[in-house]
């Protein structure tokens, strides 16, 4: 999640704010520590029950307000708001068994992750490994300690969490801002290119995404949520992982491939899941969206971004492009074409004062949370084009986000004040809208 924040905000936020970052950083997690610790005894003196009474409050304005947003925007608007009511609920119940429901669900969601965790890092051996498997193990013994009753009958479930949450990610922000603090001045969060100039761009950014189960020739074995997020299995056995490109015309397209397709049974795909150099292959990239859909067909989905910065675009994929190197699971086409969305989107939520608010607006989005969280769980796997098309889908919706409803309403209200104080003074109304331009008459013809 920090890293992503710090990719979103660009190099400029994180060399001007280090130091606060690094601050908040250490505050954060000695308030997880102090939350954690005070649960221990039964007796807690975070406020519990306002926090619930926030989160439904929270709620209840997300679920009833309507919003002008659609699709992805408003579908994470509306999880957010059901999420939260649920939670709070549960909090301001005084129940024994509100406490048992919660322990359940935050056990069963640690274990989940980190089991998941631990299958990823021992079979796919991504870069860092090791690190995921012993986080992964940390989870597992976090969500036992939560399932088991010792020492507070499930009473300091919530503090448990949140204390841990806070500090972990305290720990993360301490280390990023040290880390990015000492890079020179023009590099970014991506590597060493021009500072950010995110702008709206005449040609839009396209993002194209051939599914797994839209690329299979033979019927399916059923399996959604495989089909969706790793690849769809034919009834004859035959493997079809999709694919991804990104389009930004005319000069730049993405679409990497190995130089001999890899179209193997389902063992010897399991085989090839390894991020190890003896899984390193040729591979080649397309010049142009229209040359592949010649080849092949038309992409399944489309993610248009207007917003980006072109020139460090073009600079990243120069370099990029110079090692053709394909892995089935780090080096893949979903991944090229993650780190160069990354790269034209790097400082695209930093509004050009490089305030803390900007960092607080960005961490408070839901759909930035989701997109952090598919970005961490392809980082711990591999990234494909099913988790691919979702982040996509969760930036866009963060970076170009339309007004929620309730601003909506408020500078609706503030509009009309203003216009009824303008005349009551007797001054001229000014529309905020831009004048219309008349279209230009042609000249007449000359006699």
């Amino acid at each position: 999640m920090v890293r992503l924040s710090m990719i979103l905000l660009g190099h400029d936020f994180v060399r001007r704010r280090w130091s606060t970052l690094a601050l908040v950083g250490v505050v954060w997690a000695i308030a997880g520590v102090a939350i954690f610790i005070d649960a221990l005894d039964g007796v807690t003196y975070f406020p519990l029950h306002v926090f619930g009474y926030l989160l439904l409050a929270e709620a209840v304005i997300i679920l009833v307000v309507p919003a002008p947003q659609t699709d992805t925007a408003s579908a994470l608007r509306k999880a957010r708001g059901v999420g939260f009511l649920v939670l709070g609920l549960l909090i301001v119940d005084s129940h024994h068994v509100a406490s048992l429901i919660l322990a359940v669900l935050f056990g069963v969601a640690f274990f989940a992750d980190g089991c998941f965790r631990l299958a990823a890092a021992v079979v796919v051996r991504f870069a860092g490994w090791p690190l995921s498997l012993l986080t992964g193990l940390f989870e597992i013994t976090f969500a036992v300690f939560i399932l088991e009753p010792y020492p507070t009958l499930y009473a300091g479930t919530v503090p448990y969490c949140i204390g841990m949450s806070i500090f972990l990610s305290g720990c993360v922000l301490l280390r990023q801002s040290f880390r990015l603090k000492g890079r020179r001045s023009k590099a970014t969060a991506c590597g060493v290119y021009p500072l950010s100039t995110v702008q709206t761009c005449a040609a839009p950014l396209v993002i194209h995404v051939w599914t797994p189960s839209g690329t299979a020739d033979n019927s399916l074995v059923s399996n959604p949520l495989l089909n969706r997020y790793i690849a769809a299995v034919d009834i004859n056995g035959v493997v079809s992982a999709g694919h991804a490109a990104l389009e930004c015309a005319p000069e730049i397209y993405v679409s990497h491939y190995p130089e001999v397709d890899i179209d193997h049974s389902a063992g010897d795909f399991v085989r090839l899941l390894r991020a190890t150099p003896n899984n390193n292959v040729v591979g080649r990239f397309l010049p142009s969206y229209v040359g592949e859909v010649a080849e092949w067909c038309e992409s399944s989905v489309q993610v248009r971004f207007g917003r980006y910065d072109s020139e460090r675009l073009r600079e990243f994929w120069r370099d990029y492009r110079q090692d053709t190197t394909y892995n089935l699971t780090s080096r893949n086409c979903s991944s090229a074409v993650a780190r160069c969305l990354e790269a034209a989107l790097e400082g695209a939520m930093n509004r050009g004062h490089s305030s803390m608010m900007d960092f607080f607006r960005v961490v408070m989005s839901p759909e930035f949370w989701v997109a952090a969280q598919l970005r961490k769980r392809a980082e711990a796997m591999a990234w494909t084009p099913g988790l691919l098309l979702d982040y996509a889908r969760a930036l866009n919706a963060a970076i170009e986000p339309k007004p929620a409803g309730w601003y909506s309403v408020y500078a609706g209200v503030k509009r009309a004040c203003r216009y009824a104080s303008a005349a009551l003074k007797g001054q001229a109304l000014r529309s905020d809208q831009p004048p219309r331009q008349e279209p230009a008459k042609p000249p007449a013809d000359k006699p």
